[in-house]
């Protein structure tokens, strides 16, 4: 397509990218190698010496609590960021009417210096709570990270595995009672830093979480700068974004809406 001026989409995109690096901005290279020797490689390997950020997904996850901070993340200059399940291809969202790849199973993957665990519907949320595996998986994982984080309902899997016992931590707004259950001091916002762990409340709220990593793994011009790439300043229509601005009708309807669309 073309602008009044006869240029391309691409050539405005490509021209803009290119005022940026006259302006002193740093584009990270291509990840190169193999996606697992990039995330859960050791030193030496193709792709060691990057920041990596390794999204656990599993059925009935929730999309945007993964994508959210996918956007912001991958693009922060020597950063690779890669989805990880218990086995590598698609991974149904909670609807069940969209899907992830996932590069890396979760054995391939030894180490990762961010692991970020979205939430999701309650089907997936509660199987992720029950297993085993996923949990000595994260706690491993945790072990060696420079940030274990989560969005959403993704805090209550981080704390079935142990990981926020007697934190401050955040999640969804209909979810803050289980909190409790899971050892965790539920603290509201849009995102509680506690140590290296950082969750972030529901689903949009992880695009705040990946700002702030985003300024952790690199330095707060970068974090600006990507905000501002995503073009992310709300602005909404409704001022109903917190249980704390609705009414109960609109919290009743607005967890309806969830449940129906579950799959």
């Amino acid at each position: 397509m073309e602008d009044g001026s006869g240029r391309t989409r691409r050539g405005v995109l490509r021209g803009a990218v290119t005022g940026a690096l006259g302006a002193g901005l740093v584009v990270a290279a291509g990840s190169g190698g193999p996606v697992a020797t990039a995330v859960g490689g050791e030193e030496g390997e193709a792709g060691a010496g990057r920041l990596r950020v390794a999204v656990l997904l599993y059925d009935g996850f929730t999309a945007l609590d993964a994508v959210g901070p996918y956007e912001v993340l991958c693009r922060v200059p020597g950063v690779r960021v890669a989805m990880v399940a218990r086995e590598r291809g698609p991974v149904r969202t909670d609807t069940g009417e969209l899907t992830l790849v996932a590069e890396c199973a979760m054995r391939d993957v030894r180490r990762a210096d961010v692991l970020l665990v979205p939430g999701g519907g309650e089907r997936g949320v509660v199987a992720m709570m029950e297993d085993a595996g996923v949990h000595e998986w994260i706690r491993r994982i945790h072990r060696h990270s420079v940030w274990t984080t989560s969005v959403c309902t993704g805090s209550l899997i981080l704390g079935a595995a142990g990981l926020l016992r007697g934190l401050p931590a955040t999640t969804y707004w209909a979810s803050r009672p289980y909190l409790k259950e899971v050892g965790a001091v539920c603290t509201p916002g849009r995102f509680v830093e506690a140590g290296k762990i950082i969750t972030a409340a529901g689903v949009s709220a992880g695009i705040d979480m990946g700002l702030r990593l985003a300024a952790r793994l690199s330095d707060e011009d970068v974090a600006r700068a990507m905000q501002l790439a995503v073009e992310y300043d709300p602005d909404p229509p409704y001022d109903t974004g917190s249980p704390e601005k609705a009414d109960e009708a609109t919290e009743a309807l607005a967890l309806k809406l969830i449940a129906d669309a579950a799959r």
